[in-house]
């Protein structure tokens, strides 16, 4: 029988992140510091919203770019944080989750052959979703003596006559680091000179604990090169919820909608009514839960100190990512021998790239009873590799 599977997708590897999450679930008493997730509940005000669409009966389709009443609270919003103005009706599109913004966009761009420069380590899904479109990704391995910044000498050497799209995955998933203005002005300016695009992820733009995010669609020349991912997922504690939104010049958005209408339909319409409550009452719940987060990274941080385990100081998102080249085992070697060990699960490094060979991905999107819980096991750990 002829084979009946593409070589495309067979070649393209499962995510590392959901291998330790399954390991961990089976097996008892093990905390598990892998996933990146809220461990907060979806605040009650904007449950209560899709609730209420629910009981009027708000069931039906919506349009294909989503509601109208939240493309403008989400255009409302670009303007009131990040200083940059959109048109609700051309310039965004509502989406099931982030991750299928990011692959409508990456196929409304690409043609075959294309590069698409992606930084790592870095969220799982932006070299995949590259090779799906066509594209060929290069990617460009991110420093810890650089604080795992994107600069501006790493992106010109790997820019070729055939790249068009730089993904810009700031804050980061998994190391925390962030972009600040100073870094991303001089990405702006290499890529107004190359005539290069930008997928600019900005799912954790909330969750920065040094200074405020900056959008790189908000300098000049960049608006209209820049297609900006967001959603509801990290900020709002909706996971489940699944949408997201991309905002963009109106010729890619509009190629993205006609993907998104073949294969979507739209985004989730109980969601989308919950989620216009999270834009416009919502600030002070982000301000919460973003200040237990900083908490929990403190603490952490303190942690690591006290236990000598290098770890650079991240600014973004909740995730940190230690260094443990002293050990002389692999990230994964070190990662199953801890869930064996003490029975505490993190994702190996390498799970978002090659580059992340020494380091481990830990999420503080948990308790701090469980983090410290955590952490002593880690620390036992430690000192028997030590000794």
């Amino acid at each position: 029988m002829r084979n009946p599977l593409s070589q495309t997708i067979v070649g393209i590897k499962p995510s590392g992140i959901r291998k330790f999450f399954d390991l961990a679930s089976e097996r008892k008493d093990t905390i598990s510091l892998g996933v990146g997730e809220p461990d907060f509940d979806t605040p009650w005000h904007i449950r209560d919203e899709g609730i209420y669409s629910l009981e009027k009966g708000k069931t039906f389709y919506t349009s294909n770019s989503g509601l109208m009443e939240l493309r403008t609270e989400i255009c409302n919003y670009y303007a009131r944080r990040f200083d940059i103005s959109y048109d609700p009706k051309h310039e965004t599109i509502i989406t099931v989750g982030g991750s299928e913004a990011i692959d409508i966009a990456l196929r409304a761009m690409i043609d075959p052959g294309d590069e698409v420069i992606v930084p790592q380590p870095s969220y799982v899904s932006y070299e995949p979703c590259a090779i799906l479109a066509g594209a060929k990704p290069v990617i460009v391995e991110l420093k810890n003596e650089d604080d795992f910044r994107l600069t501006a000498e790493e992106l010109e050497e790997a820019i070729t006559d055939k790249t068009k799209i730089l993904v810009l995955p700031f804050p980061n998933n998994p190391t925390g680091a962030i972009m600040e203005r100073e870094d991303l002005e001089k990405i702006a300016k290499i890529c107004i000179e190359k005539d290069i695009f930008v997928l600019s992820d900005e799912i954790y733009a909330e969750l920065t604990f040094k200074k405020d995010h900056v959008s790189i669609a908000s300098l000049p020349g960049m608006k209209e090169r820049t297609i900006v991912i967001n959603g509801f997922s990290k900020a709002y504690a909706m996971t489940g919820w699944r949408l997201g939104y991309a905002l963009g010049p109106e010729e890619i958005i509009a190629q993205m909608t006609k993907i998104h209408q073949f294969a979507i339909m739209c985004a989730p319409t109980t969601s989308q009514y919950a989620a216009v409550e999270a834009l416009r009452n919502g600030d002070e719940d982000v301000k919460k839960m973003r200040t237990s987060y900083n908490q929990r990274r403190n603490y952490l941080m303190n942690a690591f100190r006290e236990m000598k385990l290098p770890c650079f100081e991240p600014f973004g998102a909740f995730y940190v990512f230690p260094d443990i080249r002293e050990f002389n085992m692999t990230s994964e070697e070190f990662a199953f021998a801890l869930l064996d060990s003490q029975s505490v699960a993190v994702v190996p490094g390498t799970a978002f790239g090659d580059c992340g060979e020494g380091f481990l991905r830990i999420s503080y999107a948990y308790s701090i009873e469980q983090l410290k819980t955590a952490m002593g096991r880690l620390a036992l750990f430690i000192e028997e590799l030590r000794n």
